[in-house]
């Protein structure tokens, strides 16, 4: 199971009432530490875990204290000092050496489950959201219940403490990436880009292509004509887009629907002179590009075969995705906070 937020909160869904849960945050860290405050965990009365707070080393004392949690039906915070010989997160080998706070809410019918039913059809949405939870008093346990509110209206990128007492994340839907080819070389990137959590859809209009026995994994499977691609898009909010075809045609009809449209970053396969037949044959040159162009897709990596391709096209498109969210964060003095990182 991916450790996005959005895949935890549809295994808990179901389970909701079947067992009792508790939600773990992190809400502040200090020095170098594996996750970072807005990262989010599921613990349950079976003894089962989704999701992480660090690398592995703090989850199995966390889960003890989530029974606590469970027991008394009250929050409690918690806080592991990875610098410090006497603390119990030094002598559990939390490797990072940092600071890092986590409190433990109770999720249940009485407390309307957290709002975290909001939380998952929000997110399913695609709608970006604040999560604002308290953060109990006292490094112990506390009365204090959690208070979670979601607001969509406003939505920017920030994670803070909002008021003395409490700890807002903001949330952003799966990345979504349009593979534009439904030939062989597609399988392995549906495949590591749904092991990464993301949303993907494969678009190819030809019969033998993009057919569901061959993409299990996919959300989206389209065989309709080039241009309806831009409703799709928009519609679905699609964030990225590898072409991939092997036909100049299509790529170049791919190319020109998606120009302009929602998509932040395109990448295409192929080599430089492929490119440039690509842009011809769309009657576009880069210049009349709205949306980055990578051409050849991919860093180089130095692999050959598809499922090297496939990590090489991802990474550069995990690159440009967080990397923009990390600009538009800063342009507004904020910090992104994704799922990545809240999951």
């Amino acid at each position: 199971m991916a450790n996005q937020l959005s895949a935890l909160l549809e295994h808990w869904y179901p389970q909701r009432d079947n067992c009792d849960w508790v939600l773990g945050t992190v809400y502040k860290t200090e020095g170098p530490c594996y996750r970072k405050a807005g990262a989010m965990m599921l613990f349950n009365s079976l003894g089962q875990q989704f999701g992480m707070l660090s690398g592995g080393c703090l989850e199995s004392d966390i889960q003890t204290h989530a029974r606590k949690v469970m027991q008394t039906g009250q929050s409690i915070s918690l806080c592991y000092d990875g610098s410090d010989e006497d603390d119990l997160a030094f002598h559990l080998g939390i490797g990072c050496g940092g600071t890092v706070y986590i409190m433990l809410h109770p999720v249940n019918a009485a407390n309307n489950y957290q709002d975290l039913e909001v939380l998952k059809d929000t997110l399913n949405q695609r709608q970006t959201v604040r999560y604002c939870q308290q953060i109990p008093q006292h490094l112990s346990e506390s009365t204090v219940q959690s208070i979670c509110k979601l607001n969509s209206d406003n939505p920017s990128d920030i994670t803070h403490q909002a008021a003395i007492n409490s700890f807002e994340t903001v949330i952003k839907p799966d990345p979504h990436l349009l593979i534009a080819g439904g030939g062989v070389d597609a399988r392995p990137v549906v495949v590591m880009a749904k092991q990464l959590g993301w949303t993907v859809s494969v678009w190819d209009p030809r019969p033998a292509n993009a057919r569901r026995e061959f993409f299990m994994e996919a959300d989206y499977l389209l065989n309709n004509k080039a241009e309806q691609l831009r409703q799709f898009v928009d519609t679905e909010s699609v964030d990225m887009a590898v072409v991939m075809t092997h036909n100049v045609e299509l790529d170049a009809a791919a190319l020109t629907a998606l120009n302009g449209s929602g998509i932040h970053f395109m990448a295409l396969l192929g080599p430089v002179n492929r490119k440039e037949k690509v842009l011809k044959q769309a009657g576009l040159t880069e210049d009349e590009l709205l949306q980055p162009l990578s051409g050849p897709a991919g860093f180089d990596i130095g692999g050959e075969l598809p499922e090297s391709i496939a990590l090489s096209m991802l990474s550069e498109c995990h690159q440009r995705h967080y990397k923009l969210q990390s600009e538009h964060a800063k342009q507004q003095g904020h910090a992104p906070v994704s799922q990545e990182q809240a999951a």
